[in-house]
């Protein structure tokens, strides 16, 4: 399977060729355009109890579309976010990363779907009990709204939970003040997400809850 991430950083989508045989996996909602040959199947993600928690538990969609090329030549299908903003993705490799909600795209075979207790902190930052879980040795794609940096932690690591993409498996989350009480009240960053471990973690370099907040006084 071949692919390429275009129009980036602002306006990113993905463009999949598909060989005879394969297929992807993408979130529902997710496809521009295709091949009309190209057979699409919606199902559950990740099976039926996962995607009742990922819908009701993790404010994600319960139903993934998989796109597959039952002919001898190759297909073309386009994919994309409904956020502005970029895409990257990520060669798994026997290594597990969690998403953060609205994140994900799409993934190749040989990436498992899943989903993982967040804890009570993520909740209380507004990102549901459970985040999306991947593993496996397959490619999974995903895009945020702005740019995306990629930075390696090994201890204590300080971000404002609005700007969290992705974190590898194994890097714990807390919900913590950003100094003080009255510093955390009057500076404007409140609450902090403090990731604690050594792994990748992904950034994105706007938040859409700053948008709206921006945007909120200038249309009333």
């Amino acid at each position: 399977m071949k692919y390429k991430v275009c129009y980036r950083p602002a306006f990113a989508a993905i463009f999949v060729t598909l060989e005879p045989r394969e297929r992807i996996t993408a979130e529902a909602g997710a496809m521009v355009s295709m091949d009309g040959d190209i057979v699409m199947k919606t199902e559950f993600s990740g099976g039926l109890i996962p995607a009742l928690i990922r819908k009701f538990l993790g404010g994600e969609s319960m139903f993934v579309n998989v796109f597959y090329n039952p002919t001898n030549r190759p297909l073309n299908l386009v994919l994309t976010q409904s956020m502005i903003g970029d895409i990257e993705a990520i060669k798994l490799e026997n290594k597990s990363i969690c998403f953060q909600p609205g994140a994900y795209i799409a993934h190749t075979p040989g990436a498992k779907m899943g989903v993982k207790w967040a804890g009570f902190a993520s909740w209380f930052a507004g990102e549901g009990l459970f985040k999306l879980h991947f593993s496996g040795k397959g490619r999974v794609l995903f895009g945020c709204y702005g740019g995306i940096t990629r930075r390696e932690i090994n201890g204590d690591f300080i971000v404002d939970n609005n700007h969290l993409v992705a974190y590898d498996d194994g890097i714990k989350m807390n919900i913590t003040l950003s100094g003080n009480l009255l510093s955390s009240l009057t500076s404007g960053e409140g609450f902090v997400n403090k990731l604690t471990g050594r792994g990748a973690i992904y950034l994105q370099s706007r938040s859409v809850s700053g948008l709206v907040g921006f945007l909120s006084p200038k249309v009333r």
